[in-house]
């Protein structure tokens, strides 16, 4: 037997009968039986049997891995009596646990911010040209403006089933009616693309004619949503997980009510690239926020971009949604409306304050300096988004905008203000109260110097004079082709062309700046 056995055992094959569980042969017969051509048979047989065996359960394993039902990820949420998402995508793959939880996460958020409770304002704000504008408009088509929204009172619990159930569908968490709607889209004229970020497009469009105003969208193009789409394929739910960075700009654009903050108009939901319900808003109108240009013009326009900037920063700090911080701070997240510096994205604010158990916790790191601020009792970081604000306009604004060419009264008291938000020595409070010093001193005339000036040529009124040709220019310049400045009274008008050396004489106009102030050109002769 061993002689029989062992042949196989060189050839890798296991013959005991124990494993492969082969039929039984009867090894007792003797030996004059067994040729040397009988066993070559029976080592091939075996080889055969064993050879077979191995195949069957090749093939065995290759139809359980092709042929066995996958993994239902429903089936098992239905199981444990979790609610399915009833939305298409979420039905034909498999769940991304990662993707669900980023969506439950921002939903969360927007739900924050909408139930908040906001104090009533004892007095209604005053409604500008614009807005009664639009009040008209929306009056013409108010039948198409009566659209479901959610009760603000609703339950945060009955909006968390409501998104449990239908993540992939509208969830309306307007807190009231829009003032224009799908009609007023649908009747505007001129639709023009102004531009686009990590998440948005902005459109422009006419409406009646008569008012421009501006409508934001999830871009489809953009890196917010083709990085989704690389990561977790589906396009519905890759939209929805960004159009929440709408619905939340629209909640704070209802909740903060400022003037240097744009105003929201409406919205409207309509189906688009085959996702229903797609959230557009339509907010004011305002000009891109261009530095290059801004540091070309005057001292008093650049002031008053800063001042804007600090009053919005102040009622910030004091929203009825607590401190607010601006994570995106840059400048292209502003626009300027009429000589106003208006807020435009809100989709990365945060009321969130940091929590800390020691001072360490409350660091705060910019590109050329690092602070570190104080934990409260409370467990968070002392006003760490009121300094965030603060520093990130020192860097952008205040830095460029402030100290250049202006009245040489004024430049002391600027300079502490830009060292002491540099360093952050100040709060909110106090900048906000020392760029309201500058602006009284600038409009009331005190910023001139007290002493009697003697001016060096004799200045004579001249009437019905033309001028052939405005050639002298001047830095700054409230336009472009000329030298048009501002002054408080015809002695600062005599200062200032006899601090020109080009100037031989100018013109005193009736029209004044947004301080009161009027204007004047400088000529050449």
């Amino acid at each position: 037997m061993s002689q029989d056995v062992q042949p196989c055992k060189d050839l890798g094959i296991q013959c005991e009968e124990r494993l492969l569980q082969l039929p039984s042969f009867n090894l007792s017969r003797s030996a004059e039986g067994w040729g040397p051509g009988h066993n070559l048979r029976m080592r091939r047989r075996k080889i055969v049997i064993a050879g077979g065996f191995f195949l069957s359960f090749f093939l065995a394993t290759l139809l359980n891995l092709l042929c066995v039902p996958g993994f239902d990820h429903n089936h098992q949420l239905q199981d444990r009596g979790t609610p399915v998402p009833l939305g298409q995508s979420w039905q034909d793959n498999e769940i991304s646990m990662d993707l669900l939880k980023q969506l439950q996460d921002r939903y969360q958020e927007v739900i924050r911010y909408r139930e908040h409770q906001v104090p009533v304002s004892a007095t209604e704000r005053l409604l500008r040209p614009l807005e009664r504008r639009l009040m008209d408009l929306a009056q013409q088509s108010s039948s198409e403006h009566n659209l479901k929204w959610e009760n603000p009172k609703r339950s945060s619990s009955d909006q968390d089933i409501l998104f449990q159930s239908h993540p992939s569908s509208k969830i309306d968490l307007s807190l009231q009616p829009p003032l224009l709607g799908c009609q007023d889209i649908s009747k505007g004229t001129d639709l023009r693309y102004l531009g686009s970020g990590y998440t948005k497009a902005v459109y422009k469009l006419m409406l009646n004619d008569t008012v421009s105003v501006a409508l934001k969208s999830v871009d489809f193009g953009g890196h917010d949503i083709q990085n989704c789409l690389k990561r977790y394929k589906t396009l519905e739910d890759c939209y929805r997980l960004a159009s929440f960075k709408i619905v939340k700009e629209m909640i704070l654009l209802q909740r903060l009510q400022h003037p240097n903050i744009l105003q929201l108009y409406g919205y409207c939901y309509q189906d688009s690239n085959d996702i229903s319900d797609t959230l557009t808003t339509i907010i004011e109108l305002g000009s891109p926020l261009e530095m290059i240009q801004l540091l070309q013009s005057s001292w008093e326009d650049r002031f008053r971009i800063c001042l804007s900037l600090v009053r919005l920063l102040h009622y910030l700090a004091h929203s009825p949604l607590g401190s607010i911080t601006l994570l995106d701070f840059r400048p292209r997240q502003f626009v300027i409306v009429d000589g106003e510096l208006k807020v435009t994205d809100l989709d990365d604010a945060s009321m969130e304050e940091t929590p800390c158990t020691c001072s360490e916790d409350c660091f705060m790191e910019f590109p050329a300096r690092n602070f570190t601020l104080q934990c409260s009792v409370e467990g968070k970081c002392q006003n760490m988004n009121e300094k965030r604000n603060l520093y990130n306009a020192y860097r952008f604004f205040f830095t460029y905008l402030l100290p250049h060419s202006a009245p040489s009264s004024l430049r002391p008291l600027l300079d502490v203000i830009v060292n002491a938000t540099g360093e952050l020595r100040w709060g909110i409070d106090e900048t906000a109260a020392q760029f309201e010093k500058v602006l009284y001193l600038y409009k009331s005339g005190l910023y001139l110097s007290n002493v009697t000036h003697v001016p060096k040529a004799e200045y004579r009124q001249l009437k019905d004079v033309s001028i052939v040709d405005e050639d002298y220019r001047c830095w700054p310049s409230y336009h472009h082709n000329g030298c048009l400045l501002s002054v408080f009274d015809i002695n600062e008008a005599i200062d200032v062309c006899e601090s020109h050396s080009q100037c031989k004489a100018f013109i005193w106009t009736n029209q004044t700046t947004w301080t009161g102030k009027y204007t004047c050109v400088l000529l050449s002769m």
